[in-house]
């Protein structure tokens, strides 16, 4: 089976879609509308008209040596079954905190080639702040049949694959944590630092917090991060602790162009194992 094509022709929105023109498709029967709160309590307060609710935790493996991991695929057949996931439905994920977890809904479904999504920019504070309707009344999904398959593996990048490129110039980390984790002077990992020779961008440093959150300006990000040392040119892995915020750095870097994969693994598995290098 081939992966889907995300073209204008198959995608109802754009990658990355503004309140207002949500709002002109809530009435679309293909749209599958998902809140991914931080807060579950966020959801109860109000939402998107015809949102369903996720539990981020469904998003990740949850269990064994690197719990931040993908699930399984009976595990993502599953969630997506019961989300009411199809081949044709356009799925427009937001969250409660500009975009971590909303991001990794993103990124599970580009790894099992399901390229039909977009992301609210901004998520439920742009929503609020544009002044759009919410409902507070809770939507049930509609149950489909849908088996999930890792159609697009090069959504993931292994820890093994890192250690392999870690020298190929044309190969860049992209380091989502805080500086101090960065640096290596807060965690609680057994080693603490960085992956030699990735640049820092903390995550929400891609967030305009005078725009609800919104992503920032465009031009600005690829600005700064080709003075980090990351181009569009280059195929560039994203981390976290455990890719929620590298998640949102992911999508940030696919809606620039960049060639992005998520390490899923992240410094939990990383800064855990014994035979994987570290700069501080």
């Amino acid at each position: 089976m081939s992966i889907e094509r995300q073209s204008s022709e198959a995608n109802l929105l754009p990658l990355i879609v503004e309140p207002e023109q949500l709002q002109e498709h809530l009435d679309n029967p293909d749209l599958l509308i998902i809140d991914v709160p931080v807060n579950g309590d966020s959801y109860r307060q109000g939402h998107v008209p015809g949102a369903i609710f996720l539990d981020f935790r469904y998003l990740l493996r949850g269990e064994g040596p690197v719990p931040s991991d993908a699930p399984s695929v009976e595990a993502l057949s599953r969630l997506f079954s019961a989300l009411g996931l199809t081949r044709d439905t356009h799925v427009v994920a937001y969250d409660d905190e500009g975009g971590g977890w909303a991001a990794r809904l993103l990124w599970t479904l580009d790894l099992i080639g399901h390229t039909r999504y977009s992301y609210l920019n901004g998520g439920i504070h742009a929503w609020r702040d544009a002044r759009l309707e919410e409902s507070s009344e809770p939507t049930a999904p509609t149950p489909s049949d849908y088996h999930a398959e890792i159609l697009n593996p090069k959504a993931l990048i292994t820890c093994d694959e890192i250690k392999e490129k870690i020298n190929d110039r044309q190969f860049a980390v992209w380091d989502a944590r805080s500086k101090d984790e960065y640096d290596g002077v807060r965690g609680n990992n057994k080693h603490m630092g960085h992956i030699p020779g990735a640049v820092n961008m903390d995550w929400l440093h891609a967030m305009d917090r005078n725009r609800s959150l919104r992503i920032r300006d465009y031009a600005e990000l690829i600005t700064e991060l080709g003075a980090l040392g990351l181009t569009p040119d280059m195929e560039i892995a994203t981390h976290c602790q455990s890719h929620h915020r590298s998640s949102f750095t992911w999508l940030v870097g696919k809606a620039l162009g960049f060639n992005m994969r998520g390490y899923a693994g992240s410094w939990g598995e990383w800064g855990n194992r014994d035979d994987t290098p570290i700069e501080k």
